[in-house]
C-alpha cells in the first residue's frame, strides 16, 4: 500500500473483535512510533502497553464514566496502549520558554500518528482516546504523578461487518493557501 492509501483507510474504530493482535505487529508499531521526529531528538514519550486483560480492563475502565461514556468500546479492544510524556531533553526545554511552544506535545502526536499508521497497514485497527481518568491510570500502572498520561490508543480489530467511513475534510480552499494568508 502507498502511504496515502493508508492515511485514506486509518480511521478512528470504536468496535473491535476479540482476535488478539500479534505481538509482533505491536512491536512494529512501536518501533515506528520511536522513529518519529521530535523537536531537538527530544523523544519525550513512553509507551506502554497493556495486553494483560485484566489490567486493560482496568485501564479501559478508566477512559469513560457514567457521564461520559463515549470511550465504553475502549474495553472490547484487546489491547489498550497509553503514551506519558516524557522530559524533554534541555534544548527542546529551552525552545519551548524562547517559542513559547509546546514541543513535546507535538512531538507526540507525531509519534503516535506514526504508531496508528503503521498498525493502518498491518490491518490493526486503532482509536486515539484522549478523555480519561488520568489518576487513575497513573495508579493502576504505576506511572509517577509528575508524568503525565497524554493519549490511550485503543488497539485491535474490527469485527468483519465493521464498515470504512467516509472521511469528511473541509475543503482544500478553506485549508490551504500559498505565499499568503
Amino acid at each position: 500500500m502507498k502511504l496515502i492509501e493508508i492515511i485514506k483507510k486509518r480511521q478512528s474504530v470504536r468496535k473491535y473483535s476479540d482476535k488478539m493482535v500479534e505481538k509482533e505487529k505491536i512491536e512494529m508499531c512501536v518501533e515506528a512510533a520511536l522513529l518519529a521526529p521530535s523537536a531537538c531528538n527530544a523523544q519525550p514519550w513512553k509507551y506502554i502497553v497493556v495486553d494483560d486483560e485484566k489490567i486493560k480492563n482496568e485501564v479501559a475502565d478508566a477512559c469513560f464514566s457514567k457521564v461520559m461514556s463515549f470511550n465504553k468500546f475502549a474495553v472490547e479492544a484487546p489491547v489498550v496502549v497509553v503514551v506519558v510524556m516524557e522530559n524533554a531533553n534541555f534544548k527542546s526545554k529551552f525552545g519551548q520558554v524562547v517559542k513559547n511552544i509546546e514541543y513535546p506535545l507535538m512531538d507526540i502526536g507525531i509519534s503516535v500518528d506514526h504508531f496508528c499508521l503503521q498498525a493502518t497497514e498491518l490491518g490493526v485497527d486503532s482509536c486515539m482516546l484522549g478523555w480519561f481518568n488520568e489518576k487513575k491510570i497513573q495508579k493502576i500502572l504505576e506511572i509517577p504523578k509528575k508524568k503525565p498520561v497524554y493519549l490511550v490508543i485503543a488497539l485491535g480489530y474490527a469485527p468483519e461487518d465493521y464498515k470504512q467511513r467516509e472521511k469528511i475534510r473541509k475543503s482544500t480552499e478553506m485549508t490551504v493557501s500559498y505565499n499568503k494568508y
